[in-house]
């Protein structure tokens, strides 16, 4: 048994996943600084014009838009690029390797989705169920990195990989339920040029620049299809040669390239644009609205216990085994690492509903139930990880 664990998640991490590990860890933490910052902000007296600088418009569209829009598809395509080197090289490139953040995973979408849809069904806003589903991997990393050197590589790993594939659910969800109207002719215009893509990808063309300048072709007919257009960055990524993964493959550089303006200004300016929520009353106004409790629950135990749950049942049935240096007790305190829903959530939030109020609540209960999740996960494994 020990020799078989020893196999499992037991790896030097590459240059690329620490560099990965440290912006996302930096990036946590500025992001709860441009949260602090942006609801200070929007609830002072110059709250008026702060909202105001996120309507302006740009050409056709407020910056709003170019930004949840435009700039969160190059987060998308580095989420892609990750996905894509987790899947050949990674820690998914081997079955034994990726089932369990696999199950893990997928406990940390569906049972979520169903304490939401099960407090919300009937009411219109059940379409908010995909919601509490995601998992912010950069506010995660961030406070998991707060217990130092204590956490073991392979914990870092695993909760790494469970928060791409999180991702991964998260597009295929947004992709599949948040299309309201499609517009079929557009959409297959940016198909045909990801299938363009795909096959000078197998003609071995290596150069950067036509991938990218296709893909905001891609992009725009991806918008006016009526699939939301930050799916596109996902299928560029998959589009870009990998080869073998190494330094001198465009996969890689641009992975390295894009590290920090997503950590250090996409991420930011997403938050000082999505979290500026006008606090008004008291939160007895909201809390017990369905949705607000669907969000709050969904993320706070529905994440814990979908994580541990399908974790125990897939170790227990013997499909999986923990990782080495892992005590399961860990993979509960992750689950409610897992319920920092943030970004992804967020941006779920702003494709479900239509009112602005139910979104301004619904972002505010993300924050709440994110706030709880971090700091009970990190109490949490504070304790597990000094046993």
């Amino acid at each position: 048994m020990s020799k078989k664990r020893s196999t499992i998640f037991n790896f030097r991490p590459t240059k690329l996943f620490t560099e990965f590990f440290e912006s996302e860890k930096a990036s946590g933490i500025i992001l709860m600084f441009c949260t602090i910052i942006s609801l200070l902000l929007v609830n002072s007296p110059i709250g008026h014009d702060y909202l105001s600088f996120f309507h302006l418009q740009i050409g056709p569209y407020p910056l709003e838009f170019w930004i949840n829009d435009g700039l969160m598809a190059i987060f998308f395509l580095l989420v892609g690029l990750e996905l894509e080197r987790e899947i050949y090289i990674g820690e998914l490139s081997n079955l034994k390797k990726a089932l369990l953040p696999i199950f893990a995973a997928l406990g940390g979408m569906l049972i979520p989705a169903c304490i939401y849809l099960g407090i919300n069904f009937g009411l219109p806003t059940s379409s908010g169920s995909g919601i509490p589903m995601a998992t912010d991997i950069a506010f995660a990393l961030g406070i998991l990195s707060l217990l130092g050197k204590r956490v073991p590589t392979s914990l870092k790993v695993f909760l790494t990989a469970l928060a791409v594939i999180d991702d991964l659910g998260a597009i295929i969800v947004i992709a599949f339920f948040y299309t309201k109207n499609l517009i079929v002719s557009n959409l297959l215009i940016s198909l045909g040029i990801f299938g363009g893509l795909l096959l000078l990808n197998r003609l071995k063309v290596k150069i950067l620049s036509i991938y990218l300048i296709a893909g905001v072709f891609m992009w725009y007919f991806m918008l006016k299809s009526g699939v939301h257009a930050t799916i596109t960055g996902v299928l560029l990524a998959f589009a870009i040669p990998f080869h073998d993964g190494g330094k001198d493959s465009i996969s890689y550089k641009l992975q390295h390239f894009l590290h920090k303006p997503v950590a250090f200004f996409i991420l930011p300016l997403f938050a000082l644009a999505n979290t500026a929520i006008l606090i008004k009353g008291n939160l007895s106004s909201f809390i017990f609205e369905p949705y607000a409790l669907g969000i709050f629950f969904g993320l706070f135990l529905g994440k814990p216990i979908g994580i541990s749950l399908f974790s125990y049942l897939v170790i227990k049935l013997k499909i999986c085994v923990l990782p080495e240096g892992i005590k399961f007790n860990s993979i509960i305190g992750l689950g409610f690492l897992g319920g920092i829903g943030f970004t992804m959530s967020i941006f779920i939030t702003l494709l479900a509903f239509n009112d602005i109020t139910i979104i301004n609540d619904a972002k505010l209960m993300i924050l709440i139930a994110s706030l709880c999740a971090s700091i009970f996960g990190y109490f949490f494994l504070k304790v597990v990880l000094k046993e």
